[in-house]
């Protein structure tokens, strides 16, 4: 088999996802996805009137949710619980076409279930509203919302191949509490601009669950042109012993 035709079958991935495991891997990504949504917006709940929660409160709510998960998740399936970083690693080479695909599709189904459960737990009193929908801070306009959405996501996808690229051995044991950090970060600087998404899976599920789908599309466009760049810059000139790199797809 040519070097080219076997780089297309990898890029392709259909004997990656026809075996019985990928079908554990597949569930790792519902129920992670699941987790993250339904603990995350959870904290974004406003359970006494006019008194919301904080931006900290938020922020490492949805850090430590992730980097709990990626410890049990990680060795399963990656813990990815974001398209952004499925398609961002499939850009760097990381991840086939069709467990990219497969990976989004099980991530929106497990966003819609956690926020399906967060709305059956949440009573139904005056203060308690809402399911942690992102929406456009006061006065931001789309573009600066697509904008910091672009520059967050980047930040998450970066800090993930930093974390997760075989070559680095200074990295080894930290992915859970960098990208937890990361997710951190990003939330404390961005929840009242945007809502902090990073991830159109977390934003679609609510909004399926309540219904409201105004401004989503900024927060599928913004995070996977973020993801699309840190996986390509990555790849291009910041990972580690770029030659012989086994895990790129060199057509």
């Amino acid at each position: 088999m040519s070097k080219q035709n076997k780089g297309i079958k990898e890029f392709v991935g259909f004997e990656e996802v026809t075996k019985l495991d990928f079908l554990v891997m597949l569930f790792a990504e519902i129920l992670g996805t699941f987790l993250l949504v339904l603990i995350g917006c959870a904290s974004c709940v406003t359970w006494i009137e006019n008194t919301p929660p904080t931006v900290v409160h938020i922020a490492f709510t949805f850090g430590l949710a992730v980097a709990s998960l990626a410890q049990v998740l990680g060795p399963i399936s990656g813990c990815h619980v974001n398209p952004a970083v499925s398609l961002g690693l499939m850009v760097s080479g990381n991840c086939s076409f069709l467990k990219t695909v497969s990976y989004i599709i099980c991530q929106c189904c497990g966003a819609i279930a956690g926020s399906a459960v967060l709305k059956l737990i949440i009573p139904k009193t005056p203060a308690a509203g809402g399911l942690g929908a992102t929406m456009l801070g006061h006065g931001v306009s789309v573009s600066q919302g697509v904008l910091m959405e672009i520059i967050i996501t980047f930040l998450l996808v970066l800090v993930v191949h930093a974390v997760t690229d075989a070559k680095r051995s200074d990295t080894r044991g930290w992915a859970p509490v960098a990208i937890g950090l990361a997710i951190v970060a990003s939330h404390m600087a961005a929840v009242p601009i945007t809502g902090s998404s990073m991830n159109p899976a977390r934003t679609l599920g609510p909004a399926v669950v309540e219904d409201m789908y105004q401004d989503v599309w900024i927060y599928w466009v913004g995070p996977l042109i973020g993801g699309c760049l840190a996986g390509g810059i990555y790849r291009m000139g910041l990972r580690a012993n770029r030659e012989d790199d086994e895990g790129s797809y060199d057509f």
